[in-house]
């Protein structure tokens, strides 16, 4: 059997929030590997720390204790520009809410990523077309968010995820602020992309929708991972969400 190369691997992950007096544990020793182009998802109710495993994964928060590994490497030893490039280079976001930079238009939106980056405007302006062209917004390159649907808007934002080439594409609750059709327009779109380009998509969601795409769903409740279930099992019943 060949080897599996895992992208991401957190091991014994705990994160404790200190509130005023108050203690939370909001991942109590989670572990999980994720293999290159696995296409992922975290599922559990609000508070059950679906999210805090989602922000350690993707380095914009470190655990209290535990390891997480990004291709291999501690992202804990990792400093402030070590880390900067990290995001930048491995791994690309798409938010619930777009997050794109109201100004600006589509193809601006797209590029920004690449400028950060070090490309020239004839690179990142002919590469910021190309994945405008595989989201199917080519043709509205200059068109600011105020002028597109949100289904446009995170396939603009799907494309800038896909700037650099990351290897690892998070995306947290990606279909909550988009009606049923568009939704699972998305969620193909996704998973189209996972297979084209390779590309591990892990995403923290309350979609049923998603079981359908996934490889595997990690259901995780009150800080521990309760189960795993691979393609084979995706079928089972999926109470227990909220």
């Amino acid at each position: 059997m060949a080897d599996v190369h895992y992208v991401v691997r957190v091991k014994d992950v705990k994160k404790v929030f200190e509130m005023g007096n108050n203690r939370v544990e909001a991942l109590k020793g989670v572990s999980l590997s994720v293999a290159r182009g696995e296409y992922i998802s975290i599922m559990g109710p609000s508070g059950s720390g679906k999210t805090t495993l989602f922000n350690m994964i993707g380095a914009l928060d470190k655990p209290t204790e535990g390891k997480v590994f990004i291709d291999e490497v501690d992202v804990s030893q990792l400093d402030a520009y070590e880390l900067a490039w990290l995001r930048c280079h491995k791994i690309g976001y798409i938010f619930q809410t777009f997050n794109l930079i109201q100004v600006m238009t589509a193809i601006e939106n797209v590029t920004l990523p690449m400028i950060f980056a070090g490309l020239h405007r004839d690179e990142y302006m002919e590469k910021g077309m190309q994945l405008l062209d595989l989201v199917g917004l080519k043709d509205r390159a200059w068109h600011r968010p105020s002028e597109l649907s949100g289904g446009q808007q995170q396939r603009v934002a799907i494309a800038r995820a896909l700037a650099n080439d990351p290897s690892i594409i998070l995306a947290d609750e990606p279909t909550g602020n988009l009606d049923l059709k568009t939704g699972e327009e998305i969620i193909s779109l996704l998973k189209r992309l996972s297979i084209e380009k390779g590309v591990t998509v892990i995403s923290a969601t309350h979609d049923i929708k998603m079981i359908d795409v996934s490889d595997r769903v990690v259901w995780i409740r009150d800080g521990y991972i309760e189960r795993v279930e691979t393609r084979e099992k995706l079928k089972v019943s999926v109470g227990g969400v909220s």
